[in-house]
């Protein structure tokens, strides 16, 4: 049985193709009740589905931040128990995307998933949550001191990408 609407028309495919994901995305934007049904599919046994949602619903964020940010308890709450590496890097873009629309405690949750998933054994995890976490921690002095040693740990990294990002970022944050 499919957990929403949407699960058919995002399965199938190559899984590195957006497949249907534009159109869902449209769907979604013309009526903002549909939105509950897109994040709904984070609940799909398919790995691709849940990948096409996270990029659906970072779609809409970046249209639509005030309607993605109702579901921000969601995004915190059961979908941050996906163990897997896209909804974890979509969940740190989408949490610059809603900083503006977070209450405190949504954003210090946030925060602390973020650190939780900086070490996950992703390089794209490892380069977004950097990345968000950086944006944070330039407002949150505690944040950047914690922050300057774990990207001082990435710096070493075997992965180029993950070493390259960890220096930008120490660069950006004024650490030597």
């Amino acid at each position: 049985m499919p957990v929403s609407r949407f699960e058919a028309p995002l399965t199938g495919g190559h899984p590195n193709s957006l497949g249907n994901t534009v159109s869902v995305v449209d769907e979604v934007l013309a009526d903002r009740a549909l939105l509950a049904e897109l994040v709904a599919c984070y609940r799909s046994e398919d790995a691709v589905v849940r990948l096409r949602v996270s990029s659906a619903v970072k779609r809409v964020a970046q249209q639509r931040p005030e309607w993605v940010a109702e579901h921000l308890d969601d995004l915190l709450g059961w979908v941050a128990q996906i163990d897997q590496a896209s909804t974890k890097w979509t969940l740190s873009i989408l949490f610059v995307l809603l900083d503006d629309h977070m209450t405190p405690p949504q954003r210090d949750a946030a925060i602390a998933l973020m650190q939780a998933n900086l070490h996950y054994d992703d390089w794209i995890v490892q380069n977004t949550t950097a990345d968000s976490l950086a944006h944070f921690a330039r407002e949150r002095p505690e944040l950047a001191a914690w922050l300057v040693p774990e990207l001082r740990a990435l710096a070493t990294s075997r992965l180029k990408s993950v070493r390259g990002r960890a220096a930008k970022l120490l660069a950006s944050l004024g650490a030597p």
